[in-house]
């Protein structure tokens, strides 16, 4: 997590005279960093398996927004400035958006120490609150609650308005019209922000149903199609197809050391790429907490993922999860999520805690333990 992660400082009960600094200290003839020694892990073995795998959904996502679906990564090749910007977001460093330490530091907001295993839900949430800060992707990201996406609140708070288009006395961006929100497919939007999609479910008590076994698999087949986050118990992975009954995936659990950028401002890639082939896994022994993932572009994209989670998914007598029209009259009303209000901007904000109460905390799906 460190760059001076291997300098294991024994001075750590020492220190509390020293300011608080970012220039290095010298002693004895080693280097060593007095804000990364005796501040937290330097390490995340052992409990960042799902935020690493939450992190590779979302590169997902962001290579489909930037790149395009069918961008290939080519080993030695030169890369577009796009993707080179990609992965600063995902650097392990603390002033990254989607960097460990930042999602580890969200996570404080939803009840989770850092250092404390993460389930799928809480990933989710985490992401959902990032996002509020990176500008330059400019994500909406929708986390589905009680296992309902609910097409109303995603068009409020996918449609924006084009920039200019209303001055400052007229309804913000996110107060469409009525006439404009809530409307079904066929509706169109002034403009749509590009969305990122993600459904917690609980696909069992114990071990998963094998009823919603084939739902899972056409979720696969859908074109807007991120994976799945889950895994095994305290074992994430991160679902990326599947053949027969066999799911595929990715497997987090490589220790590897901190790549930082070089002064040239390019990243060295190699390790943000399979290092070795896709594994897989009898469907039957995934656990039955996950997410599924779904990024729509646009707003057309959206609106045939409606199409076929109506044709595939629910057309099943136990249904995985509902999709329906409008908002639920029981539940609070829909607020778009907006960017607290903090005096920085960006990622580094989050440097405590202190700031995480303007977050409400909502219910976790996680993974069981045995």
């Amino acid at each position: 997590m460190s760059k001076y992660e291997n300098q294991i400082t024994i001075f750590t009960d020492y220190l509390e005279e020293f300011p608080d600094t970012d220039e290095l200290v010298w002693i004895l003839g080693k280097q060593h960093l007095l804000r990364t020694g005796g501040t937290g892990p330097s390490s995340d073995a052992g409990w960042g398996c799902m935020l690493r795998c939450g992190q590779m959904m979302l590169a997902q996502a962001l290579i489909c927004r930037h790149l395009g679906r069918d961008w290939n990564w080519e080993k030695q090749k030169e890369q577009p400035k796009e993707y080179q910007r990609i992965l600063q977001c995902f650097l392990d460093r603390k002033d990254c958006c989607y960097s460990i330490h930042q999602m580890a530091q969200m996570g404080v907001g939803e009840g989770k120490s850092i250092g404390e295993w993460f389930g799928p839900n809480t990933v989710a949430q985490v992401l959902k609150k990032l996002a509020l800060f990176d500008e330059w992707n400019s994500l909406a990201v929708y986390v589905s609650m009680d296992n309902t996406v609910v097409i109303e609140d995603i068009k409020k708070m996918c449609c924006v308005l084009p920039v200019g288009a209303h001055t400052a006395d007229e309804s913000p961006p996110d107060s469409l019209p009525a006439s404009s929100q809530g409307k079904g497919p066929s509706a169109t939007c002034p403009a749509w922000k590009p969305l990122l999609l993600i459904v917690p479910l609980r696909l069992g008590i114990n071990q998963i149903n094998p009823v919603y076994i084939e739902a899972f698999k056409e979720c696969f087949k859908m074109p807007q199609s991120l994976g799945a986050l889950g895994g095994k118990p305290n074992n994430a992975y991160y679902f990326i197809g599947f053949l027969g009954d066999e799911l595929i995936f990715l497997d987090p659990h490589t220790t590897q050391t901190f790549v930082d950028t070089e002064e040239s401002g390019i990243v060295d890639d190699e390790t943000f790429h399979c290092l070795q082939s896709p594994q897989r896994m009898s469907i039957l022994n995934l656990d039955p907490s996950v997410a599924l993932g779904f990024f729509c572009k646009e707003e057309k994209d959206f609106d045939n993922w409606c199409s076929l989670v109506q044709k595939e998914i629910l057309k099943e007598n136990l249904r995985m999860f509902e999709l329906v029209q409008k908002h639920p009259s029981h539940w609070p009303p829909f607020v778009p999520p907006a960017k607290p209000e903090v005096t920085t901007t960006g990622a580094e904000f989050i440097d405590s805690t202190e700031h995480l109460e303007d977050f409400d905390l909502e219910e976790d799906f996680e993974i069981l333990s045995v």
